[in-house]
């Protein structure tokens, strides 16, 4: 991985942390640790399939990091796999053997992904109870799997999409609206099959809930089209979204259409789920390198919210730890995984890491020896080709002395731009994982 940091006393230390972090959590690397085979018997967790019980091994999946995850479970089942099809971001895709590699628009679903998800959709309809269905799933698979029902199209699905992104709706919110407009989220691609599933899963969603990862395509989903329809009333986005989105919710809410599968439904019988790898591999890696650096460490607990607020807040926690040496005493490193928002009212570029690295920026500015560092861990932070950001205490005002209105910029959603200029930006490329954010308060 060719990681690029901006240059700084704390690019070698934090530049060793993010690799064994990113690592760490690896989608091939995770997924080695998670699953073994032995003789044919694939244990995961606490069960075991024997392949030779069953006529066809099929894959598939979706997400940041499915190609990576394909790659590494193709050795795993050598010559009992069949077939797969994945589907990726565009740029993420990893070589592999038997299983199709198919790329695809995100975080707004595009006709690429649509195509992609119908020959996934054909694949798993054709398998029977006698076949095993291994599905594969990481962050960023709600938007690479787009299957919209029938009377709704994918230009009503980018459209309704895109107005979830802007206006600042959680990510439970944003999968709530889509799993009720799909024909495979929200326990519907396990609907498609009469397989034995198994679900391989690196989390992108704190807590690792099952439903809402990937939006849930083999979950059962205790989410209601009442609450699609509230979702996008609380957002004051009912009456300008596309009429067919409108007339299917509420058609839904009436009882007009099937609901997604729910909880206690008998098809989940033959359905398990395993969780390969989450935010907390990563920032597990991150304590142990600080440590061994010499630093005391916190763990501090996930942020989420508006990224502009949380990085403020980070920021605050340097005022504190120097006055009055609290949460922790310097020198230090104080981590934190999570998943901020971001409101968009401006016309720039940006992304929540870096909202969150200049918010913090503002609130430490004039600190000496104080760092904030922001990484989205897919690689790229929001509609920009960056991870995210590291400043200092001194960043804002070198901004401003050389003519740049750091302040302006968050009101403007646009510190993509403004972080270019001071040369703030983390860059990774495609890491082969997606485990949430992750955010570092260095004091020393």
């Amino acid at each position: 991985m060719a990681m690029q940091l901006p240059a700084s006393p704390i690019r070698p230390l934090l530049t060793r942390m993010l690799r064994e972090a990113l690592n760490a959590s690896h989608a091939g690397n995770v997924l080695h640790r998670a699953i073994h085979n032995n003789s044919d018997v694939l244990i995961i967790g606490p069960r075991s399939y024997d392949l030779r019980d069953y006529e066809r091994v099929v894959v598939v999946g979706a997400g940041k990091a499915a190609a990576a995850m394909a790659r590494a479970i193709e050795p795993l089942l050598g010559r009992r796999l069949d077939s797969g099809l994945v589907i990726v971001k565009y740029g993420h895709v990893v070589p592999t053997t038997r299983i199709t590699v198919e790329e695809a628009g995100h975080p707004v679903p595009d006709r690429a992904g649509q195509a992609a998800t119908q020959r996934l959709l054909a694949l798993s309809s054709t398998l029977s109870a006698s076949d095993l269905l291994i599905v594969l799933l990481s962050g960023g698979a709600s938007s690479l799997m787009p299957a919209p029902v029938p009377g709704v199209t994918l230009a009503d699905k980018q459209r309704v999409t895109r107005q979830l992104l802007l206006c600042g709706a959680s990510i439970g919110e944003i999968n709530t609206v889509r799993k009720h407009l799909s024909r495979v989220k929200g326990g519907r691609l396990a609907a498609s099959t009469q397989a034995t599933i198994v679900t391989l899963i690196l989390s992108d969603v704190l807590g690792d809930d099952l439903s809402a990862i990937a939006s849930g395509p083999t979950a059962p989903d205790p989410t209601t089209y009442g609450e699609a329809v509230d979702c996008l009333k609380r957002y004051r986005l009912w009456s300008s979204a596309p009429r067919s989105v409108r007339a299917h919710l509420e058609q839904g809410r009436r009882g007009l259409r099937a609901e997604t599968p729910k909880p206690g439904a008998p098809l989940f019988r033959r359905i398990h789920h395993e969780i390969i790898g989450n935010n907390e591999v990563a920032l597990t890696a991150l304590l142990s390198t600080a440590g061994s650096a010499g630093l005391r460490t916190l763990l501090h607990p996930a942020l989420n919210g508006e990224a502009r607020v949380a990085g403020a807040y980070v920021g605050s926690l340097a005022k504190s730890i120097l006055a009055k040496h609290e949460p922790v005493s310097k020198p230090c490193c104080l981590i934190a995984g999570g998943e901020t928002t971001v409101t968009v009212k401006g016309r720039g570029r940006g992304g929540r890491a870096q909202e969150f690295a200049v918010a913090a920026a503002k609130a430490i500015a004039g600190l000496p020896d104080v760092w904030v560092a922001a990484i989205g861990t897919d690689g790229t932070d929001g509609p920009t080709d960056v991870a995210g950001a590291l400043v200092s205490g001194e960043t804002w005002n070198r901004a401003r002395e050389i003519g740049i209105d750091l302040g302006a910029a968050l009101k403007r959603n646009d510190t993509y731009t403004a972080l270019k200029r001071l040369r703030c930006h983390i860059l990774t490329g495609p890491t082969g994982t997606n485990v949430n954010d992750l955010y570092l308060l260095f004091v020393l």
